[in-house]
């Protein structure tokens, strides 16, 4: 479309609208705040401490006393669910954190150098792809005992290769960029080259990506702690809570087992519905 400007035409710049947020990415979003407030703020909102033992009130149901009942024994479930999401969230943060910090490093390394330092971070990752997952994790904690930190370096390590192939993937289109070969005619080297400029323009694919694991990582972790290598009593781990709510299932008491696996299970989805749509945006803005 043109308009008519001083006898000239002109073509008629369309109006461009703010991208919208789908409304599942809303409430999915929202609920992700309201979770991490509760998380910072638990000391505040949990009507008794998390460690707090009361026989007497031994699975209890929801009432005005407790709000999501009672466990085994006697601990107050919501007071447990919100401390709990502390250890919940922060641990796989710190998994990603340093998953991503050994990834990006090697990812770079290999598409940047290439030849045989590419063929030799590409067969580790293979070797590393061809083993379980869960089984280099397990050996690990045999070796090292297990806990959340021993977990949480363990998963770090395993998700490192899937870290380190998406960073190469990326690191190559990215090298073969014609502003690279502008900063190497202007003399600088490749440590700066790669260090000012390359790995910063990967920075909106690799968190992107990173925010899709999130909820693959709480998962993962909260796995652990219900197998018992993770978390330990008397930790509120939402993994944890599910171990230990799982005997009074056979009691009839449902609460102990499906307010952590309710969480848990609410987070994930919550992470990967505002994951992908991250995802999608900070790729397409590359």
């Amino acid at each position: 479309m043109t308009v008519l400007t001083a006898g000239r035409t002109r073509p008629l710049t369309p109006l461009r609208l703010p991208a919208e947020r789908p409304l599942g990415v809303l409430v999915a979003g929202a609920f992700l705040v309201l979770v991490v407030l509760a998380a910072a703020l638990a000391p505040l909102l949990a009507p008794y401490e998390p460690d707090a033992i009361d026989l007497a009130a031994s699975l209890v149901g929801t009432g005005r006393e407790h709000l999501l009942g009672t466990d085994a024994s006697g601990q107050d479930l919501l007071s447990r669910a919100l401390y709990g999401a502390r250890t919940s969230l922060v641990a796989p943060l710190l998994l990603l954190a340093l998953a991503a910090l050994l990834g990006v490093t090697l990812g770079t390394l290999a598409a940047w150098r290439g030849g045989w330092v590419d063929t030799l971070v590409s067969r580790v990752t293979d070797v590393m792809y061809a083993f379980p997952g869960l089984l280099f994790v397990v050996l690990i904690i045999a070796v090292f005992g297990a806990g959340m930190t021993t977990s949480v370096l363990a998963l770090a390590l395993a998700y490192t290769p899937t870290i380190a192939k998406y960073t190469r993937s990326v690191a190559l289109a990215e090298r073969a960029k014609p502003y690279i070969d502008a900063y190497r005619v202007q003399g600088m080297g490749g440590a700066r080259i790669c260090a000012r400029h390359l790995v910063p323009n990967l920075g909106r694919s690799v968190v992107g990506y990173l925010v899709v694991l999130f909820g693959e990582a709480l998962m993962s972790l909260a796995t652990l702690s219900y197998l018992g290598f993770g978390a330990q009593p008397p930790s509120s781990d939402w993994g944890l809570m599910v171990q230990e709510g799982q005997a009074a299932v056979v009691q009839g008491a449902m609460l102990p087992a499906l307010v952590p696996g309710t969480a848990i299970a609410a987070v994930v989805v919550a992470f990967n519905i505002v994951g992908v749509w991250a995802a999608d945006r900070l790729g397409s803005r590359r």
